[in-house]
This record gives structure tokens, C-alpha cells and sequence, in this order.
């Protein structure tokens, strides 16, 4: 079974479809326990950094995601909840994240040429072999982003993949064990999307 993190905000249910069309049980919840009976653990992300933070302090879950990323538990953190992992945010006024991972949360740069938000599909430039979730993806893949903020790690050995937006080459997903993070949107893209989330339910 597979937990999907429950926050109050957030695209969860199509995280929870795309499980399902794949035929993977994935549950929902704020539940503790269910988090830390589940066998793997997502936590998605849409919304505000500080929102996402005070929600996960109130319902007691932050110690249960450093537990699972400590115990090496399979792990994904997609856009806002890969965000999250590190240790600042420049999103609302500054903000400190869990502070799993070194590193910070920068915005896009203004740039006449490009608009922020980054939206749309861009491909992905491997800094990573043998990277269990995007086994069988190819250099002409594309997936879908949605996001305004990229992840700047001090520790490059985490880097899976970057990519190329507003002539910034920012991390899109990080890769240490079993833990892995994507600033882009599997559930929103299509058929790569779900080879990802299935790589990741087949751990």
C-alpha cells in the first residue's frame, strides 16, 4: 500500500487516480499510523510552502517523513513536496522547510523573454545512472511542470536531473537511495508520468 500525504491542499486525488489506473492501491490520509504502516509514501504538492509546513507540524507528520526518509523507506516528493525537503524556501516572505536535504528554494528570475510560472512540458538532462523511477525513460521524454520555484542543492551528488528554463539549468529531481523528488508533475504526464509512478510502486 502506498500512502499519499494528506495536507489539506494539493492535487491528491489525481496523484491517487494515476496509482489506480496503474492498479496500485494508494491511500489518502493524515493518519500517522497509516503513514507509517504504508510501504512506500508519497507527499504531492500544490499550494504555498508555509501553508504545507504548518499543516504537516499540526498533524504531527513531519517526524513520521523524517523517519521514513531515515529508514530508507521508498519515498517521493513531487513539486511543493519536493520543495519541502530542504532546508529554506524563498516562497512567502522566507520560509524554513524540513530541512531533510541541504539546500534552498529559489524563484524564477523576472526575464522579459519568460514567463514565470515555468508551465508546460520540458525534458530532462540525467546527471544519475540506473535511477530506479525512470527506468526505461529516454532523453526525448518530456513531463509536465507547474512552478514558479526550483530547488538549488548544496549537495550535487543528490542532482538526478536537471533542467532548462529561463536560461537557469535547475534541479527538476533528486535522487539518494530510495528517497526521490521531482519538481515536475508525474500525474499530469500522461504516459512518461505513469511509467514514473509505476517504476516507484514496483520498488
Amino acid at each position: 500500500m502506498i500512502a499519499i500525504i494528506d495536507y489539506g491542499m494539493g492535487n491528491l486525488r489525481s496523484v491517487q487516480k494515476a496509482f489506480e489506473r496503474l492498479g496500485v492501491e494508494a491511500v489518502i490520509t493524515s493518519e500517522r499510523a497509516t503513514v507509517e504502516r504504508a510501504e512506500k509514501i508519497v507527499l504531492p504538492g500544490v499550494g504555498a510552502i508555509a501553508d504545507m509546513i504548518a499543516e504537516l507540524k499540526a498533524t504531527g507528520l513531519v517526524d513520521t517523513i523524517v523517519k521514513t526518509i531515515e529508514s530508507d523507506k521508498p519515498f517521493l516528493g513531487i513539486c511543493l513536496g519536493f520543495q519541502a525537503l530542504f532546508e529554506y524556501s524563498e516562497e512567502n516572505g522566507g520560509t524554513q522547510c524540513l530541512g531533510l536535504f541541504p539546500g534552498e528554494v529559489k524563484r524564477f528570475p523576472d526575464s522579459p523573454e519568460y514567463v514565470v510560472p515555468h508551465m508546460g512540458w520540458n525534458d530532462l538532462t540525467f546527471h544519475q545512472t540506473n535511477i530506479p523511477i525512470y527506468r526505461d525513460l529516454k532523453p526525448s521524454d518530456y513531463v509536465y511542470f507547474v512552478h514558479s520555484y526550483y530547488v538549488a542543492p548544496s549537495d550535487p551528488t543528490l542532482v538526478a536531473t536537471t533542467t532548462n528554463y529561463d536560461n537557469v539549468d535547475f534541479c527538476s529531481s533528486i535522487a539518494r537511495g530510495a528517497v526521490f523528488g521531482v519538481q515536475f508533475h508525474p500525474e499530469k504526464s500522461q504516459d512518461v508520468g505513469l511509467r514514473i509512478l509505476k517504476n516507484f510502486a514496483e520498488l
